[in-house]
């Protein structure tokens, strides 16, 4: 009951500093940093909406984490006009199989390392490319396939080149393109048809396309791939120390992930079991405090978290099924 009323307070505090001047310029500076147009009144209107529920919602709930309750902050971003179910609808897209082969499963014996670093970062040894942004097309699998393939190919010749998601999502048939996919198909793709072309050649455009692959454009190719033990975190952190940059499963349903913006996050609510959304794990670390994270790419652009990263709670119950679809390539 106190903390109800505590929340009530935390709520109403919040509120009073939103008062409807303020709002009505944030809503146009927010409009203009994002270059949002909407084409009648009664669309911007419900948008409008929305996008007050958010602020108020990301008001309450940094002021809880000022007060400690919290391990992360939120902040409004270019998702503002959108509830999480559109965002779950058009910006994840990541479709998990009925049956997964055992056969290409990490050996538990070759997985056994002496003792893990404290902390890794492939974003520092040149193995992660810029963070992108997939816009409404449920490419998300793409993305986080490209990225995986991206640091395998740093690894093995010293360059960092950015692939492209765009050829993933025309032409692994065994995906839905924009209408979702997964990851291990695209490597499967990649490993059968010789090859990956560079971004430059084969650019996003966010929609499905024919597909336009030029083995002249390719700028790498795949042998295999390799899955690890399913909800097995620790696994997990010797697959990013031994190989690389991982692909990973999520679920990115709820609202604070929609609106993450720093420190490590942490909902009981988020899902293991119901996950939705295809990212790329480039790292591991711990706060000064003592928590420890994932450091996870995102691929909604770099106004949205911490410069398009997350930092997501690690060895605490799976969070969000991080390590339960995670796989990378084998070049």
């Amino acid at each position: 009951m106190l903390h109800c009323v505590c929340l009530l307070l935390l709520v109403a505090s919040a509120l009073s500093h939103l008062d409807e001047v303020t709002l009505d310029a944030q809503w146009e500076q927010w409009k203009t940093t994002h270059s949002k147009e909407y084409n009648a009144l009664d669309e911007e209107g419900i948008r409008r909406a929305i996008w007050e529920k958010n602020m108020w919602m990301i008001e309450a709930h940094n002021r809880e984490a000022a007060l400690g309750m919290h391990s992360y902050e939120m902040g409004m971003n270019h998702l503002g006009d959108m509830t999480s179910e559109e965002v779950a609808e058009k910006m994840t897209g990541l479709l998990v199989p009925d049956y997964r082969d055992p056969s290409f499963t990490v050996d538990l014996e070759d997985g056994k390392v002496n003792k893990l670093p404290k902390s890794l970062d492939y974003r520092k040894k040149g193995m992660v490319t810029a963070v992108k942004n997939q816009g409404s097309c449920g490419s998300c699998w793409a993305f986080s396939s490209a990225g995986a393939l991206e640091g395998q190919l740093a690894k093995k010749t010293g360059q960092l080149i950015d692939l492209s998601p765009q050829n993933l999502v025309d032409c692994v048939k065994e995906n839905d393109g924009c209408g979702g996919g997964y990851m291990t198909n695209a490597f499967k793709y990649v490993q059968e048809n010789g090859g990956i072309d560079s971004e430059e050649v084969y650019p996003y455009v966010g929609e499905d396309q024919s597909c336009r692959y030029n083995s002249t454009g390719m700028a790498a190719q795949c042998k295999g791939y390799k899955e690890i033990q399913q909800g097995d975190e620790h696994a997990l952190a010797v697959a990013l120390f031994k190989a690389g940059p991982v692909s990973v499963g999520i679920d990115a349903t709820l609202s604070s992930f929609q609106f993450y913006q720093k420190g490590v996050y942490y909902d009981r609510n988020c899902n293991k079991d119901d996950i939705n959304h295809a990212v790329l794990a480039v790292g591991f670390g711990v706060t000064p405090k003592g928590k420890k994270y994932w450091i996870v790419k995102n691929s909604w652009g770099e106004s949205w978290g911490k410069s398009g990263y997350i930092l997501m709670a690690r060895n605490r119950g799976n969070l969000c099924g991080i390590a339960n679809l995670a796989s990378y390539p084998i070049m």
